[in-house]
């Protein structure tokens, strides 16, 4: 199960940081039947397959992998899927890129038997949690180098990257943020927006705990989120739009609760165009949580999928998470071997005191409360 989480790498103010799609059609998957497809669809490592060279070949053949909620500014996931159609040949249909870690679900339920299904999954803790029955076990060769709490005993999810729950802002236009008090300001109307629902995205459902815990709440106690909310909402300054890069540019959102990788890639993308976006982490919402990778285990290109668990695990695809500002859950073991990228790993944003992660009950129970309190406070 998951366990508590502590962030070691130096956490002050956020700062300077570097850093989907077409779909085919609703007929069954052609992969889903034959020897190979099937044998491909129960392998649960490399062994399996009797190793890389033979998962690569199965892979190749699909020839396809379905990503799904992977916009190519979310923790350079840009670069990943680029680098692993090249290295290997297989097209990356990346589909929904702004999807929720719900939505995500929900499309490989609505698409199930067809090869229009996601074949991967990358998905907040709460939503993992709740969704281990459509997930197959799978450990990469990395898995021993993952922490117990990191991972499910049997590969069923395994942590990937975390950030830093943060609030990002055009400080050109409303010059500088400090307190989450100050949003309440009738100058902010229709300009705060979390990330998504708590409940159905990672991204929202974090900023939510942040809002909470700076305004005194507990992992137990979740009320003073709530109240909060409702205070945005009277204020009029809450906005309930989906949040995605042209909303930020356009100044439909011109403050996000959202995880630093993302805040980074706003802040390099906005000073290209002059706009100043700065970012803060409330005193006492320091939140941080890994977001989890697991195979569809109805997925249409299995042996791609797990070829994609193979790339996401390795130096390469963990070394480019790291440059898009998101730390990666093999960071300590790179480091040791000496295959991190040192110059990106200098890069990762600092924040002060040290943030908390719920627990698997914590992260179920507080689920639970949003699901059950989040639309009567923003309604």
């Amino acid at each position: 199960m998951r366990k508590q989480f502590t962030f070691v790498a130096g956490i002050a103010a956020l700062l300077m940081l570097v850093p989907a799609c077409s779909s085919t059609t609703g007929t069954p998957a052609a992969s889903s039947g034959g020897s190979a497809a099937t044998k491909s669809g129960t392998a649960t490592s490399l062994t399996d397959f009797g190793g890389i060279d033979a998962l690569v070949k199965a892979a190749k053949a699909e020839g396809t992998i379905n990503v799904v909620a992977l916009p190519d500014d979310w923790a350079n996931y840009g670069a990943i899927k680029k680098a692993f159609a090249v290295k290997y040949g297989i097209t990356v249909n990346s589909i929904l890129p702004d999807a929720s870690s719900k939505e995500e679900i929900d499309a490989a339920d609505k698409n199930k038997g067809t090869d229009k299904a996601p074949d991967v999954f990358d998905v907040g803790a709460n939503v993992a949690l709740s969704s281990t029955d459509r997930f197959a076990p799978y450990k990469v060769a990395a898995f021993d180098k993952i922490a117990a709490g990191n991972k499910e005993s049997t590969g069923l999810w395994v942590n990937d990257y975390t950030g830093v729950m943060t609030v990002g802002y055009n400080a050109t236009k409303f010059g500088e943020i400090t307190s989450l008090d100050q949003l309440t300001d009738s100058k902010f109307k229709g300009q705060v927006a979390f990330n998504g629902k708590p409940a159905e995205a990672g991204a929202a459902f974090n900023g939510f705990l942040m809002v909470n815990g700076a305004y005194g709440g507990t992992f137990a106690n979740l009320q003073p989120g709530i109240d909060y909310v409702k205070k945005l909402k009277a204020a009029g300054t809450l906005n309930l739009q989906d949040v995605t890069s042209g909303t930020i540019d356009s100044g439909t959102h011109g403050v996000v609760f959202d995880w630093t990788y993302n805040q980074a890639s706003t802040i390099t993308r906005l000073k290209a165009k002059g706009v100043d976006w700065k970012v803060f982490v409330p005193k006492g919402g320091e939140i941080a949580s890994y977001y989890n990778q697991a195979v569809n285990k109805d997925a249409p290109h299995p042996a791609a999928a797990r070829l994609w668990e193979e790339y996401l695990y390795s130096a390469d695809a963990q070394n480019m998470w790291l440059a898009g500002a998101a730390r990666p859950i093999l960071f300590d073991s790179m480091k040791a071997d000496g295959t991190l990228d040192a110059t990106a790993a200098a890069n990762l944003p600092s924040v002060s005191g040290t943030p908390a992660t719920p627990t698997s009950a914590e992260a179920s129970a507080a689920t639970a409360f949003v699901k059950a309190n989040w639309d009567a406070a923003v309604a």
